[in-house]
């Protein structure tokens, strides 16, 4: 079994740090809320006072952040994680950030013979807590062939991207495809309920025809055709409103450094921004249907 540091504890890396744990490994965790350090502790890891502790005498580093800025941060700042960790110690991040910063990241631990991916995951709370999330790996194949034991613990589904960095390409285009497909699925079934089509009816033809998609067939936004769906009950967040907000910025940004036309996705960003601004960050992203049927 295997020394790990693993740095972040939220809703989704207190999940994925309990699921090595339960597979043997020795953890040293360390996260600014003491709250999620203690049941980490609870559940048989060992509390650090900072990310740097967390990363010295380990195998691997876990690292589940909220944003680009913290990834530098903790892992390129001095006496951070690179300059913390010992020769030979692997390097995971399951942030979701901007690809420039994973990119810069990686490129630093390389200068100190340090391997690491960017890990960027799709799957939620539930996923996380399950071990079935989806991870999409950038990095080169040897550091990648290293991080897919720890992964398999954690998820279900493991797909190396490619080098540095496309983990978050993968990440962020597919979320924004989500972002869209949840407003074109939104605008049908308002659209279909308006004209005096009900929405199992409407559910029923278009799930089996061209209209098929996930955000219709696994996460309806309209009340009653899928049952687990957060529409049943009441728009409480699986995923929430702000973020996907975050996604969707991270892939305007990204297309903005190579001029990719992105209009759709741009126009997601927009509609998800005024949700936010009303006051409804929290709400499942899904919760989009009731704005644009006016009810919000």
């Amino acid at each position: 079994m295997a020394k790990v540091g693993f740095i972040g504890l939220g809703n989704m890396g207190g999940h994925m740090a309990h699921n090595l744990i339960k597979a043997g490994h020795e953890l040293k965790v360390f996260d600014l809320m003491e709250a999620a350090v203690s049941l980490a502790v609870e559940r048989g890891a060992t509390a650090c006072a900072s990310a740097s502790e967390a990363a010295s005498d380990v195998d691997v580093v876990v690292s589940m952040l909220p944003a680009g800025k913290h990834v530098r941060g903790v892992y390129a700042d001095a006496s951070g994680v690179i300059d913390s960790a010992a020769p030979g110690t692997l390097l995971i991040d399951s942030s979701t950030i901007d690809v420039p910063s994973a990119r810069d990241v990686i490129a630093a631990a390389a200068e100190k013979g340090l391997e690491m991916v960017d890990a960027p995951v799709s799957g939620g709370v539930g996923g996380a807590e399950a071990g079935t999330l989806t991870f999409m790996v950038g990095g080169t194949d040897e550091a990648f062939a290293k991080a897919k034991p720890f992964l398999d613990i954690m998820g279900k589904n493991i797909f190396h991207a490619g080098a540095a960095g496309n983990g978050q390409v993968a990440k962020v285009a597919n979320n924004m495809l989500l972002g869209i497909c949840m407003i074109g699925t939104s605008e049908a079934f308002n659209l279909a309920k308006t004209l005096g089509l009900d929405a199992q009816t409407f559910f029923d033809i278009s799930s089996t025809a061209s209209g098929q998609n996930w955000s219709m067939t696994s996460y309806c936004p309209a009340p009653g055709p899928v049952p687990t769906s957060p529409a049943n009950n009441d728009y409480q967040a699986g995923f929430a409103v702000d973020m996907m907000l975050k996604d969707l910025r991270l892939a305007k940004e990204a297309a903005e450094t190579v001029a990719a036309q992105t209009p759709l996705g741009q126009h997601s960003e927009e509609l998800y921004t005024k949700l936010s601004e009303a006051g409804h960050g929290g709400l499942d992203f899904s919760g989009v249907i009731k704005m644009l049927a006016g009810d919000l």
